[in-house]
């Protein structure tokens, strides 16, 4: 099931974003909002399964769950995937402690943690990466409609990603009931839940159970509740 899960968003996001840049002209239509909204939640996707398969929940075979996983990051934006693994299995041992590499313990103001969380992840050697597969892209498809459908949609994943899965789940004040993970999660229905980040706000759940994989969240918050 987390292989066929993991498929089904990766093929999404492909041919979503291959749709978008060939077929649609950039424009001021509300449908513009609703394509971009779409892409967003795909790129989102794409981390999602990333993070399953750092857990090892995509397959249970390593090397299948490994290429999956360096897929979906390489998919998102060239990232490297054994540093996202280093560092996420660090914030997985010091949750909201100084030695959680996402764990602001200066400022909690949220745009000063989404940059410094970002610093964490982003090199110059990705940058110099995707902007020569930007530059080779536009020999063919129209510079707007990369810009608007492929760089603006895996930005604003980031702030879906830290919004809902680090700011809102981590930050101060860390209360009783937040023990032992410094993690709280979000209420509201399991619809809104898959809607705002694939239940990833049900985060004291992933912590409390981090080998049970994201779209079995809900019943780990059912339990709870």
């Amino acid at each position: 099931m987390g292989i066929l899960i993991a498929f089904l968003i990766l093929s999404l996001w492909a041919a979503h974003l291959a749709y978008l840049l060939v077929f649609v002209e950039v424009s001021f239509a509300p449908i513009m909002l609703i394509h971009i909204a779409i892409q967003t939640y795909l790129y989102t996707g794409l981390f999602i399964t990333a993070h399953d398969a750092m857990h090892g929940l995509v397959s249970s075979n390593r090397t299948v769950n490994s290429i999956i996983g360096q897929s979906a990051t390489w998919l998102f934006a060239a990232l490297s995937y054994s540093r996202l693994y280093e560092k996420h299995h660090l914030h997985h041992r010091f949750p909201g402690e100084e030695a959680d590499p996402d764990y602001s313990t200066g400022s909690q103001n949220f745009w000063r943690w989404w940059f410094s969380f970002l610093k964490n992840y982003v090199s110059w050697w990705q940058i110099i990466i995707l902007a020569i597969i930007f530059n080779v892209l536009q020999i063919w498809i129209n510079q707007l409609n990369l810009i608007v459908f492929w760089v603006l949609p895996s930005i604003l994943a980031t702030f879906q990603l830290f919004y809902f899965g680090t700011y809102r789940p981590h930050k101060l004040p860390h209360t009783e009931s937040m023990m032992p993970h410094n993690a709280r999660s979000q209420n509201g229905s399991h619809g809104w839940a898959m809607l705002s980040c694939y239940f990833f706000g049900y985060h004291y759940e992933h912590h409390e159970s981090p080998h049970t994989p994201w779209w079995k969240l809900y019943r780990i918050k059912n339990l709870n509740r």
